[in-house]
This record gives C-alpha cells, structure tokens and sequence, in this order.
C-alpha cells in the first residue's frame, strides 16, 4: 500500500506485527480530571486517569454509559481539554499547544471513527475518504489512488460511487474507517465503532481496526461497552463513575 505525504509523493506504509515496549508511547495520560459545573454541582466525568499505550496496540476503553470512556477519548483527541492534569500525543504536551497548533497534530496523527459515521451525505464513499486532505494541496491523482485503494483494504471497491444512503450500516463503517487512514495517521481514536451494527457486521468491522494493528502498525484506542471489541483488543481498560478501575 502506499500513502500519500505532505511532498506529494508515494512512500510505504509502515508496518508493525506488535507493540514496541522499547518505543516511546503514543498516548500518555497523567492524572487527568474533567469536571463540569452544572448550577452549584460539579459533576466529575474524569477522575485522576492514567494511561499509557504503546505503539501498535488496540487499547478498549469498556464500561458502561456515562463512566468516562468517550471523555477520556474527547480528550486525547483533542475535542475537549482536561480540566487538570497532563496529556502527550505522539510524545507532544498537548497542554503545551494553542488551538492551531492541536488542530495541526490531529490533522497529521489522528484519525477519528465516530458511532454514527460522520459521512457527507451528498458525496460518494471514495469522496468521503478523500475529504480530510480534499483541500489540501496534494496531487489529486494521488490522493484519489491512496482512496481508492484504502477502500479496497476495508472491501469497499465495489462501492466507491455509492453515497452512504446507499450503503449499509456496515459499508458506511467500513467508509469511515478508510477516511480515518487517509493521512496515514500513528493514532486511531473510535468512539462506540460497532453501536449502530448488528453483531455480524460488528465482528467484521472490529477486526478489521485489529489489524490496522498488527499490519500497518497504527495504535487504535477504542472507547465501548460491547465486549466484541474487548475480545479482538489486546489491552481492555475497564472504566466506572469517571475512574479507571483496572
């Protein structure tokens, strides 16, 4: 497979069977609260959370709605700020950045998997994967290559016209996870990735993100209650009430 780089040219993608523990980590997470105050309560959605995750591993963040999963992952990802405490993505104080500069290092690291899609419904699948670096100024052939083969690699090929109307819940996933690769990204962050899918279609879609792992090399933190993702993840970490509990 090849990618497309901010040269315009076509370089290898990288690949990775397994973590490297000798590595850097690609999140790292210390002491992170997230509070809200809502009249004279203040509600804690994050409690002190600490983690670390290593290059090439598929984390699960499982527990039940409201215990701090899809915050944490908020956070991480740039979409919320912590009310205190310290975040490192790909080994940058996030603390440290300005809006622009975040802004920046999702654009270049982290690619996004949402639980309902986020496609636009007006253009097609192998449009839809282009859209991050659409209006960038890449070579267009390029990038509609580097589309059309990602949708290939999640078994879309015979779809790239389609619109997401009409495709199923599961080819607008699989649509999903082909624009969250298109800048090559180190960092997949998907939040409630199988919610909308029945558990066929949900298996599928979970090993697929397992071995964006173990053959590209990209680290994918998924944030769920559905133990299908906890059975192809190589770490689950367990939240409740805003704590890590294990």
């Amino acid at each position: 497979m090849t990618v497309v780089n901010h040269e315009n040219t076509a370089v290898d993608a990288a690949a990775s069977t397994a973590p490297n523990e000798a590595a850097a980590p690609v999140i790292e997470v210390s002491d992170v609260w997230k509070l809200h105050k809502l009249g004279d309560e203040v509600v804690k959605a994050l409690v002190a959370a600490d983690l670390r995750v290593m290059p090439g591993e598929f984390v699960c963040l499982m527990g039940p709605s409201g215990s701090g999963k899809s915050t944490l992952l908020n956070i991480i990802g740039g979409l919320d700020r912590p009310t205190k405490g310290s975040v490192a993505v790909a080994g940058k104080d996030t603390g440290a950045l300005t809006e622009s500069q975040f802004a920046a290092l999702r654009h270049d690291t982290i690619g996004f998997i949402f639980q309902s899609y986020n496609l636009i419904p007006f253009l097609s699948a192998v449009e839809n994967v282009e859209l991050p670096l659409m209006f960038e100024p890449y070579d267009r052939k390029a990038l509609r290559t580097r589309a059309m083969e990602l949708l290939e690699l999640v078994g879309l090929s015979h779809r790239v016209h389609h619109q997401p109307t009409k495709m199923s819940g599961g080819e607008q996933q699989r649509t999903a996870i082909a624009r969250s690769l298109i800048s090559n990204p180190t960092l997949v962050l998907a939040d409630e990735p199988t919610a909308n899918l029945d558990h066929k279609t949900g298996e599928t879609v979970v090993r697929m993100l397992r071995d964006l792992c173990s053959t590209m090399g990209v680290t994918v933190v998924a944030s769920t209650h559905d133990p299908i993702v906890a059975e192809e993840a190589s770490r689950v970490v367990r939240m409740r009430d805003g704590q890590i509990v294990s």
